[in-house]
Parts: C-alpha cells; sequence; structure tokens
C-alpha cells in the first residue's frame, strides 16, 4: 500500500507547514567550524550531538520539519575529502537521519505533541554542493556531466535516507535542469514511494540558475506524481515573493520557501557578505520577517522556513506569523 503525501497530511491538518532554519551556519554560531569543504557534514562526524541539539532546538521554536545535515553527506566527497569508504558513508547518512528522529522524539515530549505531527526530511544536496566552488548558485555543470554520473552520485545518499526511515526528500538547492530530470527519473525508476519536494536557486524570478524557464522545471516535475512541492531556498528573502508570483502560475501544488538572510556566499573565501544584502520590502536592512512571511503566503507559499544564517528565533517568528494568519483570515485565508 501506498504512503500517504505526508506534505499534504499537515497541510490538511494545520493549512500550512514551518520549515526549519539553517543547519550549517546555526552550527557555526554555536562553535564549530565549517570552513572546509564537507560545510555542514564535518559536524556530523565530529560534534553528532550539537546536530540533535539544533534539531530539538528548531521543532521546539514551532518547526513542523527537520532537515537531516546530509546536504553536504555525499559517498563521492566523503571518499574523496576524508578517504571513506561507501558503506561507511551510507552509515554517516544514516546517521543525520537518526539523530534528527532522536531530536523530535525529544521534542515531542517536551512538546506534549505527537511524534507523527513531525517529520523528518532527508537533504538530498546538488552535485554543485560536491564540488564546493560556489556552483550550487550556477548550475553549470549541467552541461559537463551527465545525467547517469548525477544518478550516480545521488543515488547511495537516497538510499541510506530511506533506509533510515527519513519521511520524505527535500531535493534542495537544486540549480540545474538536467539535475532536476535526473533526480526525479532516478526517484521514479528506483524509489518509487519516496515523496520529495524540489527547491532551487535561480539566476533572476523567471529562470534556474542555470538559466531554463522555471515553467520548463515545473512541467517536467509535474509529471512525477511523487513530488509534494515546490519552491526556493537559500536565495534572498527580497527576492522571494517575486519568484513565489512566477511559481504559482506554473506549479497547481504546494510552494515552499525557505529564503537565506540575504547574504551572499563568496566561494572563494569560504564566508558570507554582508555587504550584498539587499533593500527589503520594508524599507529596513533585510526586512521585517514578519513583512516577508506575509508576503509570501499572499503569493502563495504554504511551507515556511529558513535557509544559511537563519537560526532557532526566525523559526519561531515564522511560525508565530503563520499561526496569527491563519487565525485572522480574510486576506490571509489561503491557510485555511
Amino acid at each position: 500500500m501506498e504512503s500517504p503525501d505526508p506534505i499534504k497530511g499537515l497541510l490538511d491538518t494545520k493549512g500550512y507547514v514551518v520549515l526549519d532554519g539553517a543547519l550549517a551556519t546555526e552550527l557555526e554560531s554555536r562553535g564549530c567550524d565549517i570552513s572546509d569543504s564537507l560545510w555542514s557534514c564535518k559536524a556530523l562526524m565530529e560534534s553528532p550531538e550539537l546536530i540533535r541539539q539544533v534539531h530539538y532546538d528548531y521543532y521546539v521554536a514551532g518547526a513542523d520539519i527537520a532537515i537531516t545535515s546530509s546536504y553536504q553527506a555525499s559517498p563521492l566527497g566523503l571518499a574523496e575529502q576524508r578517504n571513506i569508504s561507501e558503506s561507511d558513508a551510507k552509515i554517516l547518512i544514516k546517521k543525520s537521519v537518526q539523530l534528527a528522529q532522536e531530536a523530535r522524539q525529544q521534542a515531542s515530549r517536551t512538546l506534549k505533541k505527537a511524534e507523527t505531527s513531525m517529520l523528518v526530511a532527508g537533504s538530498v544536496g546538488p552535485y554543485g554542493a560536491y564540488l564546493a566552488d560556489g556552483s550550487e548558485y550556477r548550475g553549470d555543470y549541467g552541461s559537463t556531466v551527465s545525467r547517469e554520473v548525477l544518478k550516480a552520485f545521488h543515488r547511495p545518499r537516497i538510499s541510506a535516507l530511506l533506509a533510515a526511515g527519513a519521511d520524505c526528500l527535500a531535493c534542495e538547492t537544486i540549480p540545474s535542469f538536467p539535475e532536476v530530470e535526473a533526480l526525479s527519473q532516478l526517484l521514479s525508476d528506483e524509489f518509487p514511494s519516496a515523496w520529495a519536494w524540489f527547491s532551487f536557486t535561480v539566476r533572476d524570478s523567471l529562470h534556474l540558475s542555470d538559466g531554463t524557464p522555471l515553467d520548463k522545471v515545473c512541467q517536467t516535475l509535474g509529471l512525477n506524481k511523487k513530488v509534494m512541492a515546490v519552491g526556493i531556498n537559500c536565495v534572498a528573502r527580497d527576492e522571494t515573493t517575486d519568484l513565489l508570483n512566477v511559481l504559482h502560475d506554473y506549479w497547481r501544488g504546494p510552494l515552499l520557501a525557505y529564503p537565506n538572510s540575504g547574504e551572499l556566499w563568496d566561494a572563494k573565501a569560504r564566508k558570507w557578505t554582508e555587504a550584498n544584502k539587499t533593500p527589503s520590502i520594508s524599507g529596513e536592512p533585510n526586512g521585517s520577517l514578519v513583512t516577508c512571511v506575509r508576503e509570501w503566503v499572499r503569493a502563495g507559499a504554504k511551507i515556511v522556513g529558513g535557509c544559511c544564517r537563519t537560526g532557532p528565533e526566525d523559526v519561531r517568528t515564522i511560525a508565530q506569523t503563520l499561526i496569527s494568519m491563519k487565525e485572522v483570515g480574510s486576506d490571509e485565508s489561503a491557510l485555511t
């Protein structure tokens, strides 16, 4: 018997879904060194208890979904960076799910709510993240790396995440149309029971980072009945509303948005550049998060969270804003 769409289950119950916030940069703020190319995967190997704590803090702040620390945990990257075998890499990937599950159990007791009302999404980061050169914001490798290579790259991680009991997959920060196709085909052909969402980085409000029109991306994913939602992540807050308005025209299912704080990642210097924050829609530096969330919902988002440089307090604000919007109704009726 086919398992039901877990996102639809949450939406039917609540009318909205709160995602967690950043993992890697939150770990960094708590003292982890994530400066090398393994990013949060380094903490998965060295500080698993801290990852569990971050997941717990997000659940307690109001997140319905924790995204695992497997974004950078690819067997290929672990083999090259740490000489770790594929079997040991898959054990580590499974551990990322187990840590989130343990945090969920603890949060369930703290909040006195059922574990089934909180999900664990297995993070499937892009091939560009493995390259560690900022190409997850360009997607230019799609013209040089074959779809079969991309499938081979993603296959063992997806297998490990699902074997460990992830409720769904977060195919996130995807910049390349060939990678969208490869992932969708891989899921359909080899993991047909898995539910997934796809979120993208973009060149502008109409195009994926590699220049593919977003309508073409949505048309392709619309053929896969196990894609629960589409949206954007790790883009600036102030670009998000326009992107959602465009996606709303192309996608009939739920939309999701988990932008970053508005800073830009300098891949060479391996740091965030605050000077590149854009003026906000509210006229304040990086904007009022409450104002942004309300605009994203009006633009069609039902699933909202944060990406790099956001933390538990941001997730708490998002959760409280969505609760308030649902209670008010009126022009926020999209949440009912």
